[in-house]
């Protein structure tokens, strides 16, 4: 996907999965090419990542836990991971 809006509905890919990690205590994602340890918010974005819930879906339910969340910011990760081919869109 070229470009991400707040209409885009992203999931993990297949063969991706996001797990909290015991020994580190730490969420971490797994992927075929590797793993990756996703800071906080990246973690809270990726949890969301279901394939039914839109961006701006995703955008609310951040904003009802978080203060300050700014979509643009939402963007931004969502765009990196689909870079990284952790996501893929609906």
């Amino acid at each position: 996907m070229d470009t991400i809006t707040v209409a885009s509905v992203p999931k993990l890919r297949t063969g991706v999965r996001l797990t909290f990690d015991h020994v580190r205590g730490v969420h971490v994602l797994l992927f075929p090419e590797g793993v990756l340890v996703p800071n906080s918010t990246a973690t809270a974005v990726l949890q969301l990542c279901d394939g039914t819930t839109p961006v701006s879906g995703i955008i609310a339910l951040l904003e009802g836990r978080y203060q300050g969340v700014q979509e643009t910011d939402v963007l931004a990760v969502l765009a990196r991971f689909g870079q990284r081919r952790v996501i893929e869109w609906t």
